[in-house]
């Protein structure tokens, strides 16, 4: 397993997926936030081990969780100006482990305090302290993103017929 928290918020589930909320962000609430999306049971070494309908799943999760992120988020006062998608593991290999799918979600701002606008992001070790005191979402924040999630998935875009599931 990667060094995100996984056992922390499930936010929304599909089928497969579940989008959860890290207790240790890599991105702080305030700067855009970081939500992850990752198999519910089934072990994905990466995208490459989906069946096409577990792709396609997968990506209509990540557009539909972008999506209520930004909204709910601006509802909130945090202006999410781009949401950065990376499926990463690469921690992982630090401690023997096998890396598992898992796509993060990172919110930014144009205001960001801790990574530049506009520049890539970077992802020191966590033994760096360079996350420490990076605020997750709150609860409340949490269900702005559920609701607009739910609001979502009742509209033709991305109602599972659209998506071929």
């Amino acid at each position: 397993m990667s060094d995100v928290v996984f056992h922390d918020t499930v936010v929304y589930e599909t089928e497969t997926f579940k989008l959860g909320c890290p207790s240790q962000p890599h991105i702080p609430r305030e700067d855009g936030g970081h939500l992850y999306i990752r198999s519910k049971e089934k072990y994905f070494s990466d995208r490459t081990d989906f069946s096409p309908r577990e792709a396609i799943e997968a990506m209509r999760l990540s557009v539909m969780a972008g999506e209520a992120m930004v909204t709910a988020m601006e509802k909130r006062g945090v202006k999410i100006a781009r949401i950065n998608y990376q499926e990463n593991g690469n921690w992982a290999f630090q401690t023997g482990s096998r890396p598992a799918f898992h796509i993060h979600l990172y919110g930014r701002t144009v205001d960001s305090k801790t990574q530049t606008w506009g520049e890539a992001l970077v992802f020191p070790n966590r033994k760096t302290g360079f996350y420490d005191g990076f605020e997750p979402f709150t609860q409340e924040d949490l269900a702005a993103i559920r609701e607009e999630l739910e609001r979502l998935a009742e509209t033709p875009r991305f109602a599972l017929s659209a998506w071929g599931l």
